[in-house]
Parts: structure tokens; C-alpha cells; sequence
């Protein structure tokens, strides 16, 4: 990583690596498939066990895909929806889609019925595939009728076709295209260039409607590249057979990227979208790598204190003091001195105790964890790494193909986002702006002009976060320009960091930081379930008790919420600080439309739909 320009401190790490002209995540992972074609390089969960898939198995069977995408009237350039949890199915399909030359547009699963509609519309996709025909069923109204006319009235859609994975739709395309010959896809691949659309991936949209980032052949490469030769990413590809699982939706970018990584470095792969059953996956795969949200690792580390505090109180005060000990021997891993004796000392009787069954849980042998899509709190970095499994926090959006700033194993800063990924480039604009350079950043939106001149300026992308970066490149985010919240005193409050602090507390499932133009900072807090009904036995309360009813008579609770906002105001200056804050009924869901598919607030969702609640902070 060096500083090109002292006078701008723009700072960027070489690339490390050439892509041909005919490299593509397709091509790439086709050339690694061939030195050991038998090899598995996927995993399908088959009842108990795992059915391997090897790689000549896989090119062959996306190849048969391709060509009945293309028996169905798919030219190359044509956009294809893919709505689908993670998993084989899903793979298949994205390589299908390179091979017939045409461009995969990813949907979450959870995607309303007007955001689907958007989207095909938007798009103008010909096909969809989905995994289930509940999914499928979104699509209905969409479909061209055989007379080519539109069901909707006015509607632009120019779908031609919708499948589902659980109805066979794989099977369907394989028997639609037998008549195709290999030297077609063949000539599809071929044909292929770094500048062709690979996917158009549309925002997650917090705020307006979905935008389409136009992401090339040349982004993907650029960005699964960077990460094979990057330290975080280059045990993919250091021993064949590294073992990889997929928690995060697929269209998640970031999920993307590693899958993409992992098949073009030879890894084996597998998926898991049961987010009820993670541990007993990551148990039986035993995985080197993990990527999941920080939710995922909250989760474990709050289970593993239920159990503790389910066992006995001596058992909970154990874990606590071993949590205790973990968080101050990372924290003093970044000193010049290390650990002192004594912690050493702590360390090695916790880890038999505590740390190793932490461990097991997610595998017992994962080197590689990475925590994606949203802001995962210093506190807990600190906790895994000194049990002895570093997380790795990076940063990048849709519009980056992910990672464009990452920590590594080699150089992590717990509480930045680390250094620029391989072949980026990055700085902090005059408005105190994150903006990225480089060929793993789009170009563009599909079908919006405005939002690319918005975005894309002198070359460079700029992203609307706020950062900061010290003298060694590391980069640290200090809020969202939209979110900034201007007092009635004038004093700019980020909320992004506060409400970190908030969520690191067990019984906070979410905090929404609110205060703009009003007289002082206050807080809309959600508890989380499965650590209200461990806190009512634990306090002998029914367990039908209401959160409102709760919340009402229980000093001792308001009490707990009030050590975590009292923990937030020790962080930041005495106008910043939080003077009211106020427990919501339920928790925030993506269901209710009030979250992203990648766990971030819709804020102004809940601005609107809490507005009451809001308004009584402040009277």
C-alpha cells in the first residue's frame, strides 16, 4: 500500500496481478477446474451428509444450463433475474448466465412484490428463475402472455419466462436446450469482453428506489482477483480443497465476490441460507473460511453466554470474566509490549475452559473469519480475536463489487475498515467523503444518468460515507452524510458509531440514533427477543409478558438499556450525548419492510412509522 499523492493523501495498492483479455470469473475458474477436474469444488447438503459435486461436473452441468437459456431465446447482453437463498442451484445458474453471454440481475429472496416489479421492469429482463414457487408466483403478472402482450396494463415488462428450482426449472432448461451444440456457448464465452455487463446489482435502496450498478466482466475479475491476492482471500487458492461456506445471500456483492474468489482459487464450496441451523453447518463442514453480517457472530457469542448463565451463575460469571479477559489481551496485542505474563497467564487457563468450545462451534477450524454488510462493533473484534479467531472487517458497496478496503492477516487495525483492496485507490474528498478509484469500481447506473454524474465524479466514486484515513492508509468510517444529524444546537451528530455501541449490549436487537433539528440526541431502541425471554426467567417474570408491559413495570430492564446508552456517552463529547431514548414494542424486520436484506435500518421508514414515538422523546 502506498501514498500516491501527498498532496491529496491518496492512498492505493498495486493490483499484483494481469488480466488477459479473455480473463473473466468464468474463464478463470474454468482454467482452475482443468488442473484437477475431478476434484469436488462444491458441497450439497443431502439430508445428513454432502453430495460433491467435481469440477468437471460443474462445467459441464452450467454448460447444459447455458444452452437452454439460449433454446429460449436469450442473445447475448439479455438480463436474467435470480431470486434465490444461497446455495448450488444458485451458483450454477450465475455461471449459466456468463456462458450464454447474457447478464445476471441477482433479487433477494425477500424482495416486496413492487421492488420485484421494479426491477424486472427496470431491467427488462426475458427470464426468471427462482427457488421456490412462493417466489415464483411474484412474477406471474409479469410475464408476457403467448400474444406478447403485457398482463399489466402499461407495464414494460418484456419477461418471457419464469422457473422455479424447487419444480425443477434446473432440469427444464437442461431438457429446453439439448438441441443447442457446445460450439454456440462456446462462441458465447468467446465473445466476451471485459467492457460486457456481467450483472446489473440493484442497491438495497435505504432511501428511494432500488438503483442498478452496471457491474463488467472487468469489476468482478478486478474484485475476485484482489482478494485471491490479498492476504484475507489467499488461502483460497494457497491449498486445493480449502473448505469455504456461503452464509450470506448470494446477492449480497460481497458474498459474490468470495464465491467467486473461492471457485476461480479452487476452494470447495458449500451453502447455507438456514441462519437457525449455522452452527450445526459450519460443525459438520468444518470450514476454513467464514463470511457472514455481524448478527451471525453476536449470536454465537450471545449463545454462548445463555448456555453459560442456563448452566449455573457460576458458569455465566465465568464466561464474563473469560469475555473480560479476551477483549483486554487483544486490546493489549496492539501494544508494543503484547500481553503481560499475568494475561498470558488468564489466556491459556480460558481457552481450556472457554475459547476452544468457542471455537468448535463455529467448525474448530476456521483461520478466516469476515464479518460483511454492515458496521460490526470494536468490542466484539476485540473478544473474537482474543479467543484466537480474528474477524476481519472491510468495507465497499454494491457500486465497489465489495471489498474495496479490507484487514488482513497481515495488517488489521481493529476499529478501521482497513487498507485498499488490490487495485484500489482511495481518499477523503473536501466534504470529508470516502470516494474509491479503480477497475473493481462501476461506471455507472442502468438506465440513470442523473445518479452516475452524482456519483461518478472526475473518475472517481463517491460513496456519501464519511472517513477518515491515518498516516499507514487505514481507513475509518465516522458516519453516512445522509444520516448526519444536525442538533437544533448545531453540533453534527454521526449515529452510526453510537448505534454500534448500543447493539454490542445483549439485549439490544437494534438502536436508531435520532435528533436532527431538535433541542438533543435521543435513541429508539428494540430488544431482542431470545434475550428478553433468558432475562424474564432469569428475573422470574411470566413469560407471556408483553415487551410493552415489560418495559412499563420493569425498572431493572430500563436500567440494563440505560448502562448501554450511559456506555455510548462516555464514547463522545457532552453535546453528542444521548438524553432520552425509548423501547419499541417489537423489533425491527426486514418483513415489515422497516430493513434491508443485509440487516440495515430503512431509516426513513422508521422515521415515518415511529414518528409518535419520536416526537414523545422530546416533550
Amino acid at each position: 500500500m502506498t501514498m500516491t499523492s501527498p498532496e491529496t493523501k491518496i492512498y492505493s495498492t498495486p493490483a499484483g496481478f494481469e488480466l488477459a483479455p479473455d480473463d473473466n470469473c468464468l474463464t478463470l475458474a474454468v482454467k482452475t477446474i482443468e488442473k484437477r477436474p475431478s476434484a469436488p469444488i462444491f458441497s450439497r447438503p443431502s439430508g445428513h451428509d454432502w453430495e460433491e459435486v467435481s469440477g468437471k461436473e460443474f462445467i459441464a452441468q452450467f454448460r447444459a444450463v447455458a444452452k437452454g437459456l439460449v433454446a429460449n431465446g436469450v442473445e447475448q447482453g439479455d438480463r436474467v433475474v435470480l431470486m434465490a437463498d444461497s446455495s448450488y442451484e444458485w451458483a450454477l445458474m450465475d455461471f449459466a448466465i456468463m456462458a450464454a453471454g447474457a447478464v445476471s440481475v441477482p433479487v433477494y429472496p425477500s424482495s416486496s412484490a413492487s421492488q420485484v416489479q421494479w426491477i424486472v421492469e427496470d431491467s427488462g429482463a426475458k427470464i426468471v428463475v427462482c427457488d421456490t414457487e412462493a417466489n415464483r408466483a411474484l412474477y406471474n403478472n409479469l410475464v408476457l402472455r403467448e400474444d406478447g402482450t403485457a398482463p399489466l396494463v402499461d407495464s414494460p415488462t418484456q419477461l418471457k419466462r419464469s422457473l422455479a428450482f424447487a419444480t425443477g426449472g434446473v432440469g427444464l432448461l437442461v431438457e429446453d436446450g439439448r438441441g443447442i451444440g457446445d460450439d454456440v456457448i462456446d462462441e458465447r464465452i468467446a465473445n466476451i469482453s471485459h467492457d460486457d455487463l456481467m450483472s446489473i446489482v440493484y442497491t438495497s435502496g435505504t432511501t428511494g428506489r432500488p438503483k442498478g450498478c452496471l457491474l463488467t466482466h472487468l469489476v468482478w475479475a478486478s474484485q475476485a482477483m484482489a482478494l485471491l491476492h490479498n492476504p484475507i482471500g489467499s488461502g483460497l487458492a494457497a491449498k486445493p480443497g480449502t473448505r469455504y461456506v456461503t452464509i450470506l445471500p448470494l446477492a449480497h456483492v460481497l458474498a459474490r465476490a468470495v464465491h467467486l474468489a473461492a471457485t476461480i482459487g479452487g476452494a470447495h464450496q458449500t451453502h447455507w441460507s438456514d441462519t437457525r441451523t449455522i452452527p450445526m453447518a459450519l460443525q459438520r463442514f468444518e470450514p476454513y473460511m467464514i463470511l457472514a453480517v455481524p448478527r451471525v457472530y453476536e449470536k454465537v457469542r450471545d449463545g454462548a453466554y445463555n448456555k453459560a448463565a442456563d448452566s449455573s451463575p457460576i458458569a455465566a460469571r465465568l464466561f464474563l470474566q473469560a469475555e473480560k479477559a479476551a477483549i483486554a489481551y487483544s486490546k493489549a496485542m496492539d501494544t508494543p509490549e503484547g500481553p503481560s505474563k499475568l494475561q498470558e497467564a488468564k489466556h491459556k487457563v480460558f481457552d481450556k475452559l472457554v475459547y476452544k468450545k468457542l471455537r468448535d462451534a463455529v467448525g474448530g477450524k476456521a483461520v478466516i473469519t469476515i464479518s460483511g454488510g454492515s458496521a460490526i462493533s470494536a468490542q466484539l473484534l476485540h473478544f473474537f480475536r482474543g479467543l484466537g479467531l480474528t474477524i476481519y472487517e472491510g468495507y465497499g458497496l454494491t457500486e465497489t463489487a465489495a471489498a474495496a478496503t479490507v484487514n488482513n492477516p497481515e495488517h488489521i487495525r481493529i476499529g478501521t475498515v482497513g487498507q485498499p483492496n488490490n487495485g484500489y485507490s482511495v481518499k477523503i474528498n473536501e466534504d470529508g467523503e470516502i470516494c474509491f478509484k479503480g477497475d473493481g469500481v462501476i461506471k455507472g447506473y442502468w438506465n440513470n444518468q442523473k445518479a452516475t454524474d452524482e456519483a461518478i465524479i472526475d473518475g472517481w466514486f463517491v460513496t456519501g460515507d464519511l472517513g477518515e484515513i491515518d498516516e499507514d492508509g487505514y481507513v475509518k468510517i465516522t458516519g453516512r452524510k445522509k444520516d448526519l444529524i444536525v442538533t437544533a444546537g448545531g453540533k453534527n451528530v454521526s449515529p452510526g458509531p453510537m448505534e454500534d455501541i448500543l447493539r454490542s449490549h445483549p439485549l439490544i436487537s437494534q438502536a436508531l440514533v435520532v435528533g436532527d433539528g431538535k433541542p438533543f440526541v435521543g435513541v429508539l431502541v428494540t430488544l431482542d427477543d431470545q434475550e428478553v425471554a433468558r432475562w424474564k426467567k432469569e428475573h422470574s417474570i411470566p413469560e407471556d409478558m408483553e415487551i410493552g408491559e415489560l418495559v412499563r413495570k420493569s425498572a431493572e430492564l430500563r436500567a440494563e438499556v440505560q448502562d448501554a446508552v450511559n456506555e455510548v456517552n462516555r464514547s463522545v463529547s457532552q453535546a453528542e450525548q444521548i438524553k432520552k431514548f425509548r423501547i419499541l414494542d417489537q423489533d425491527l424486520t426486514e418483513e415489515s419492510g422497516e430493513m434491508t436484506a443485509t440487516m440495515k435500518i430503512k431509516r426513513n421508514v422508521v422515521f415515518e412509522r415511529y414518528k409518535k414515538q419520536i416526537d414523545r422523546l422530546y416533550r
